[in-house]
């Protein structure tokens, strides 16, 4: 928990019970929710379907239920135990090859067993579910989370789900009364809320049962290769149960209290939820969160390998911009592509920057800062943005580090990669990120005459600065210069009365200069990459359109 002054904390949860920010609005559920039956500890469950690589969607259900167990344990005092379970269902069948694998013939021979019993592609662990599980671990543990990993596979062999697979049985009529509406004719016919291992063969069976022994507590079915008429128990991982029933009977087993949801598993927690009642629990509380998309408006998908996967956005930015996406509007669909991640790493420094300036808790309660470090945001101390970097780079076509810090060392004297390890960070995903995404799309658009005497103008005017002038004094000649047709912007008024100017003026520096559609407050970019090195690049554009 955060530690803040005294005058400050005195009434935060007083605060934190009226925020509208919605990991309290989420955390309220679960508080009323143990008004009705105390318990010791709550337990919060995230669920993993290691079928394909780790990508960012499942981090993102772990950011948020966190955000959201932290939320509680500020509105309960903290004096309430709390668990985060990080659930891999790496017990289900293989369905199908994912399509972003190597060694595909080894999935292909291993379709329909476990996840924990399919071979490796990757050749790094005993399995493909093991090695997926390391993926998700290696994750959450390079963030920082505060988590308990629990396999599937385990939890069914160890006898953990035992009781609660008996009482199924037990019910077995009840849970199918409750999913056979829900399934297509020809499903409903052969369907069986209980999946028998074949001890031949180590195949998932999706079989009918023949018969349900619950006194014997087992299962009967006809094996479909030999005909043989299998019998055998629902206990000790010999059985898994069909992913529905299994979710429920995982909250019946286990007393979660909390578990968020993708949209597209609206239905589907709506058939647990009844499910778990049948078996007489109450289900858990929770919300369904919008999808992401990829750069197309399609649903991302781990199949698929569509989306950004966790590794992809570390190359490029902190966890924490990542954090910052998932923290915002979860109810929305939003694109999650490599175009995103500038905006939030920036946005997170501003989010950051303005924590400590927020003297009451009502506004640094809806600060996404402080749900991201669990109430107790670090001190902001980023001098360049990312942007700007982003600029240099491309400005100066900078293929290394070093070029970046010359640059940063004159404007911000002092600053090292030393004295500014985070910054060091950026550097490297600034240079990253230039030469995957910005370099192969750099198109230089060429001037207009109007705008070419504009440039000529501009760059005679840089040229008498002194060589220590201030991003200010530089962003007044920038506007001095631009005050011009077709730039002027007559309903926008400066300070000095004089008319404004457009961002058509500014939009046309970042593509005739820097070969880019946007770019940082101009000013401030001439005095990190220099004046002399702005006079040299705008000659450098009047040659290339001469």
């Amino acid at each position: 928990m955060a530690t803040e002054p005294a005058a400050l904390a005195a009434n935060l949860r007083e605060v934190a019970e009226t925020s509208n920010a919605w990991p309290f609005e989420e955390a309220k559920k679960i508080v009323a929710r143990l008004k009705k039956k105390p318990k010791d500890e709550v337990l919060f469950e995230t669920g993993y379907g290691p079928s394909g690589l780790p990508h960012i969607g499942t981090f993102g259900e772990v950011a948020r239920t966190t955000m959201v167990r932290h939320a509680f344990r500020v509105l309960t005092g903290d004096k309430i135990k709390t668990k985060l379970l990080a659930f891999s269902d790496d017990m289900d069948g293989l369905r199908k090859v994912p399509d972003n694998v190597p060694n595909k013939e080894l999935l292909e021979k291993d379709l329909g067993k476990p996840l924990t019993q399919v071979r490796d592609p990757f050749g790094t662990h005993p399995s493909f579910g093991e090695h997926n599980n390391a993926r998700l671990r290696a994750f959450l543990d390079h963030f920082g989370f505060e988590y308990e990993f629990a396999s599937s596979t385990q939890y069914y062999k160890s006898g953990r789900f035992d009781a609660t697979l008996l009482k199924m049985l037990q019910n077995y009529e009840a849970v199918m009364a409750i999913m056979l509406p829900s399934l297509r004719e020809e499903r409903a016919s052969t369907y069986s809320p209980f999946l028998p291992v074949c001890p031949r063969t180590g195949i998932v069976l999706q079989v009918p049962i023949i018969e349900h022994d619950v006194k014997a507590g087992t299962i009967s079915y006809e094996d479909p290769e030999t005909k043989e008429r299998m019998t055998t128990p629902v206990t000790g991982g010999h059985v898994k149960l069909q992913w529905k029933p299994d979710w429920a009977m995982r909250w019946v087993a286990l007393g979660v209290d909390y578990e968020m949801a993708g949209k597209d598993l609206i239905d589907s927690a709506k058939l647990s939820g009844e499910i778990a009642r049948a078996l007489g629990a109450t289900p858990p509380e929770g919300f369904n969160y919008e999808l992401f998309l990829d750069e197309k408006g399609q649903k991302i998908s781990k199949s698929k390998g569509n989306g950004l996967t966790i590794d992809e956005w570390l190359r490029y930015a902190s966890p924490e911009s990542l954090s910052l996406f998932m923290y915002r509007e979860p109810k929305a669909a939003k694109r999650l592509f490599f175009d995103v991640i500038p905006r939030n790493v920036d946005d997170y420094q501003q989010f950051l920057e303005g924590y400590r300036k927020q003297n009451d808790w009502k506004h640094r309660l809806g600060n996404p800062v402080w749900h991201i470090h669990s109430g107790n945001p670090p001190e902001p101390d980023m001098p360049v943005t990312f942007q700007m970097l982003l600029t240099l780079v491309s400005s100066s076509n900078a293929e290394n580090a070093e070029t970046l810090w010359g640059f940063i060392g004159r404007y911000r004297p002092g600053v090292t990669k030393q004295t500014h390890p985070k910054l060091g960070n950026l550097v490297e995903y600034a240079v990253h990120y230039f030469r995957d995404f910005v370099l192969p799309e750099k198109k230089f658009r060429e001037p207009t005459d109007g705008e070419r005497k504009a440039l000529t103008d501009l760059r005679d005017a840089l040229s008498q600065l002194p060589g220590d002038a201030t991003a200010e004094q530089i962003q007044d000649v920038v506007y001095e210069i631009g005050r011009r047709e077709p730039f002027l912007d007559h309903k926008k008024a400066a300070k000095d009365g004089k008319p404004g100017v457009s961002l058509d003026w500014f939009n046309m520096l970042y593509q005739v200069l820097l070969g880019q559609e946007k770019g940082p407050r101009f000013g401030s970019f001439v005095a990190v990459y220099g004046v002399e090195n702005t006079v040299a690049m705008i000659d450098g554009a009047l040659a290339r359109s001469a």
